[in-house]
Parts: C-alpha cells; sequence; structure tokens
C-alpha cells in the first residue's frame, strides 16, 4: 500500500532576493513525499511565480488527486493527470526517487548517465551599481549569473565587469526589456564580453527575435516551459534554460532537453530556489548542459541532511540519502 505526504515548509534566505518586479525573503516549497514497504521517496517544489503558483496552491493541487496517488500512479500516468508546473515536478521526482530506492539503483543508472561534477554560475541580485559589484567580488566562482531590469541594466553590469573581469558572465533579465533596449543593448554587452542573455523580453512578446540576428547568445527560460513549446523557442532562440518546476518534473525536463538537442539548440538547466533536494534532480539534467545555474540553495540560511556539495562553483556530490 503506497501512503503520501504533502508538506509545505519556508526556508528563510540569507539576503532578499531580487529580480524584475519580484523580491523574496522566503523561499516556500511543497514536499512529497511517497511511502511504500517502508521506502520512501521524495521532491521538492518551489512553484512557478508567473503562473500564480505557491506553495498553497500545489498542495490543494496535489491534495485534490491524492486517491490517485495512493492508488500507486506511475510516472507515464502523472504526465497526463497533471499540468506541467511545481506540483507535477515535486511528485515526479519523489516517483523517481523510491524507484530507484526500490530497485537499488542510483538515478543515474536509472537515466543511464555517468554523473560528473559540474560548474555552475553564482547569482548576483539586482541592487544599486556599487552593491552588484561588492556581491561579484564575494563570489570565488568564475562563473557569475547577473540579474538585471530595465532600470541601469548598462550601469549595473559595467559595474560588475570591473569589479571582476576574471568572469564569465552571463545576463538574465527576467522579462525586463523591449526590443529596442535588447537592440541597443546586446552589441554594448557583447563589447563588456556577456556570454548570453536569458528572456530579454516577456514570454508572449517576444516574436521581434524571429529574423533578429543577435550578437550574443538569446537563451529562452519563461518562454519556453516544455517540449510543446519547443518548435516556436527555436525560431527566437539559441538555447533553452530547463527548469523542473516549469517542466514538471525530471521526465518531462528529459524529454525537452533531448529534443531541444535534435534541434541543434544549448542547453541550460536552471532553478526556482530552493534546498538541495530540489537541485539534487537538476543536477541530472545538468550533465547534459552547456550552461548551469543550480546555486539556489546558497541563497538560503540552511539545507537539507547530506546537502550537494559546492565549492568554489563546482557542483558534485549527490548522495543517495539526499535524494536518487
Amino acid at each position: 500500500m503506497r501512503q503520501v505526504k504533502l508538506d509545505i515548509e519556508s526556508w528563510p534566505l540569507m539576503e532578499p532576493f531580487v529580480i524584475t518586479g519580484h523580491t523574496w525573503t522566503h523561499c516556500d516549497v511543497l514536499v512529497v513525499s511517497i511511502i511504500e514497504n517502508g521506502v520512501t521517496g521524495r521532491g521538492e517544489a518551489t512553484g512557478v511565480y508567473y503562473l500564480d503558483e505557491t506553495a498553497e496552491s500545489m498542495f490543494q493541487q496535489a491534495l485534490a488527486i491524492l486517491p490517485k496517488l495512493e492508488s500507486g500512479i506511475s510516472r507515464d500516468q502523472l504526465q497526463s493527470l497533471l499540468p506541467l508546473g511545481g506540483t507535477r515536478n515535486a511528485i515526479d521526482c519523489a516517483l523517481w526517487d523510491i524507484e530507484a530506492k526500490k530497485s537499488d539503483q542510483s538515478i543515474f543508472e536509472l537515466t543511464g548517465m555517468a554523473p560528473f561534477p559540474v560548474r555552475t554560475v553564482n547569482t548576483v541580485t539586482i541592487d544599486t551599481p556599487e552593491e552588484m559589484a561588492d556581491k561579484a567580488k564575494a563570489i570565488t566562482s568564475r562563473q557569475i549569473k547577473v540579474k538585471l531590469d530595465g532600470e541601469l541594466p548598462l550601469e549595473r553590469i559595467s559595474a560588475v565587469c570591473k569589479a571582476r573581469p576574471d568572469a564569465d558572465i552571463v545576463v538574465d533579465v527576467n522579462e525586463g526589456w523591449s526590443f529596442s533596449q535588447l537592440a541597443e543593448l546586446a552589441p554594448q554587452f557583447k563589447a563588456l564580453g556577456i556570454k548570453m542573455i536569458e528572456q530579454p523580453l516577456p514570454r508572449g512578446e517576444d516574436d521581434a527575435l524571429e529574423g533578429y540576428q543577435s550578437p550574443i547568445t538569446l537563451c529562452a527560460d519563461e518562454s519556453c516551459l516544455d517540449a510543446s513549446e519547443l518548435e516556436q523557442v527555436a525560431r527566437r532562440y539559441h538555447m533553452v534554460n530547463i527548469k523542473l518546476d516549469k517542466t514538471g518534473g525530471l521526465t518531462e525536463a528529459l524529454n525537452l532537453a533531448r529534443r531541444a538537442k535534435q534541434k541543434g539548440m544549448m542547453l541550460m538547466v536552471g532553478n526556482m530556489v530552493g534546498t538541495s533536494l530540489a537541485m539534487a534532480p537538476a543536477y541530472v539534467i545538468a550533465q547534459l548542459c552547456d550552461f548551469v545555474d543550480l546555486d539556489g540553495a546558497l541563497f538560503l540560511q540552511g539545507d537539507r541532511c547530506f546537502p550537494m556539495s559546492y565549492e568554489n562553483g563546482v557542483v558534485s556530490g549527490l548522495s543517495t540519502q539526499l535524494w536518487g
């Protein structure tokens, strides 16, 4: 008999996390635990804020299908039972976890991959140019991701570049620019050595990118939730950012990665901030990616037991006692 436990947890952040139009001081997550014959599989989701998901809404969505979950549905059945989003992600990852534990195989054996340490970017959130420069100086890694919006973008990125001339820097705009801003700023960012610009335009308002010859690699985040949107995305972007909260779990994330690679697109893995329990399944996708953004657990004041290892920007050490 399968038992399913649903919990909402709130994890305080080290400092406010600021992006275009949003500020967070806590990370509220849904944790799904699936217990079968004394074995427990867990999954965690923060949800997709721009789809209006919250820990409470995900809890209620999971609660509504609790009888079906307890009846023993499979991962394949889950894909059609719930839409993409955080609820399905937490359940999907819990099912992967319990499958690994019951079969006495690691997640990498189940997925046919070999695990390697990966280099993650470390994120500088929006602040004054001076504060952002100081934050960049405090990062020991050479891979830095800078959050920007429509205010002072050139001043902010110039300050970070001046503070860290040794760093490989990418930029995340979180839908914060217009096309005219992108067209004006992209050549200037190219001159500064910026490697990539993530989601410069709002989701649903990025059709101007079709035919645009960007001097910098453009990455779709909010514009690509799952593989169903890939045809359009491939006409507008060079890269796709895969987040398990968006895809609705590792199952669809693997499908999206495979199909994006078939189209010749570059891959990035990202996160919505969360504990190492959320970073662990994303670490599987990271093995396939050109860019990795899995520093979400570093923003929290605490973390899980048996956490992921972070050292000078290198992520490694996925313990089966944590997940998978």
